[in-house]
């Protein structure tokens, strides 16, 4: 199973619409499932994402403001071989505080946790859960420690591991850093070429 990690638009508010170069590096992929963070603030977003791949979608606390109130808080799905919750991290404090972020996980009873709304890209595990925060699709501010770099992670099953791959646009270059969670042991390995 490819799962796309994405969420924090915030179009047309704090960003026109996500950058042509940013779509077409979406593309090169085909995906089972799009995760979605929320903070979309407008649907025209989600058709364009529904035409690659089935999307899952929480709300973000902008999408409420916005009058995007139908999506869910949260929602669990059932991987091949793990449990991944999503949320959108907006009643997180500080943002993105991985012991709160970690209880979550727990409640949830999820191996992986994906949330978003630091729109900063992290890929870490704290007591052995595999917490995921795709950054900003756009780019955008977002009250927080913000990358300013539209940013996306790509998520691949393999036998007894995932594979992370956080992709994000710094100075008109995609730049790639590959990550794996081991399943059995629960930690991250990076593999150097």
């Amino acid at each position: 199973m490819i799962l796309l990690l994405i969420g924090d638009f915030h179009i047309p508010d704090r960003s026109p619409e996500i950058l042509s170069e940013v779509w077409q590096e979406i593309q090169k992929f085909k995906f089972d499932v799009i995760l979605c963070t929320g903070d979309l603030t407008d649907l025209k977003i989600l058709d364009k994402l529904e035409s690659l791949a089935p999307v899952k979608n929480v709300r973000g606390n902008m999408d409420s403001y916005y009058g995007l109130r139908d999506f869910l808080d949260y929602l669990v799905l059932n991987a091949t071989n793990c449990k991944v919750g999503l949320i959108h991290g907006s009643g997180v404090h500080p943002r993105g505080n991985p012991e709160q972020l970690v209880k979550i996980a727990q409640k949830m009873e999820v191996d992986i946790l994906i949330s978003g709304h630091t729109h900063a890209q992290s890929a870490l595990v704290h007591n052995k859960v595999l917490l995921l925060n795709p950054g900003s699709a756009t780019g955008c501010w977002g009250g927080g420690p913000a990358t300013g770099l539209p940013s996306f992670q790509v998520l691949e099953e393999l036998d007894d591991e995932i594979k992370i791959t956080n992709i994000y646009l710094k100075n008109k270059k995609f730049l790639r850093k590959i990550k794996y969670f081991d399943l059995t042991n629960r930690i991250i390995k990076e593999r150097f070429k």
